[in-house]
């Protein structure tokens, strides 16, 4: 059956106007994916010299000091915080899937009661949807993050701990290794142990292996001699809730640029399958003229002999 060279036609301009909308989708999340990456390579040197500083302070002074360092030994609540990051709008490929699956994986393997607090409406909708239960939601924290925006996750995750409402707190996010390639993870945030895949972009573009987690390698005793004002106490009262901060902003930092890459190169892909779907329009649209140039040059050729 002949198609319409009309139908054609404007299945032609109505790809044309989606590839024009997913390429200014593609340049609008380039530019975000660019402003995140410097956030992230921005922020790295304070976090590592954060948790260096208590690394230090760790080695010198009894784990047991602060709760935040140390399981209690006291009766377990049995319960376990998980923060969940993901992204609060689509069209950003399989970035929602994938952290969605680490997460299913993690609630496999855990036997504790399990608390969510959900960054991002595709999370908070997908966990609802899992009957599972969520304390806190929060929404649009990925477009320019700033440290205030996960002030409250922190509290609320250190205040909980301290309290002996939870056994442990985890946090899901997706690390950010390339354009190409982010990788969901579910790591421990309390009681406090060194997140390691985070800030490793650099390393990975160098070829050098990722930083490992857990403290730093122990010097010899006696190399250095530390004195704390006004105790140990409250020195590690004053760092560990802006460890806990730097962690969960780090985190919020990495899973924006994790969204944006996700959200760009699904729109690159987007743009390029209209593209060819053009081209095969164009194609057909084309073969359909010849056919109807040609047909009616048979036409035209028929009534003439009939004429004769």
């Amino acid at each position: 059956m002949p198609v319409s060279t009309r139908i054609i036609r404007r299945r032609i301009k109505s790809v044309t106007n989606t590839r024009k909308i997913t390429k200014a989708m593609e340049l609008v999340a380039a530019s975000k994916m660019r402003r995140a990456i410097a956030s992230v390579l921005a922020t790295r040197p304070y976090a590592e010299a954060a948790w260096r500083a208590v690394a230090e302070i760790a080695k010198v002074s009894d784990p047991g000091l602060h709760p935040l360092l140390a399981k209690s030994k006291e009766k377990k609540s049995g319960r376990v915080l998980l923060v969940v990051f993901t992204s609060d709008r689509g069209l950003c490929g399989g970035f929602n899937a994938q952290m969605l699956r680490e997460v299913a994986a993690f609630l496999r393997v855990t036997k504790e009661e399990l608390d969510i607090i959900a960054v991002g409406k595709k999370g908070q909708g997908a966990l609802l949807r899992m009957k599972k239960k969520i304390i806190a939601a929060f929404a649009d924290l990925t477009n320019n993050p700033r440290i205030t925006d996960v002030r409250t996750i922190a509290d609320i995750a250190v205040g909980d701990f301290t309290k002996g409402t939870y056994d442990a707190v985890h946090i899901a996010f997706t690390d950010y290794r390339s354009a190409l390639t982010q990788k969901p993870i579910v790591r421990q945030l309390l009681p406090i142990v060194r997140i390691g895949e985070l800030g490793d972009v650099e390393e990975a573009a160098a070829g050098k292996p990722p930083k490992g987690g857990g403290a730093a390698e122990p010097r010899p005793p006696g190399t250095y001699e530390y004195l704390f004002e006004p105790s140990p106490e409250k020195v590690l009262d004053m760092m560990l809730p802006r460890l806990v901060e730097s962690q969960v902003y780090q985190s919020l930092l990495e899973s924006s640029a994790s969204e944006h890459s996700a959200r760009m190169m699904a729109m690159r892909s987007a743009s390029d399958a209209a593209s060819d779907m053009i081209d095969d329009l164009t194609l057909t649209y084309n073969q359909a003229r010849q056919a109807g140039i040609t047909r009616e040059i048979a036409e035209i050729s028929s009534g003439k002999a009939a004429l004769e």
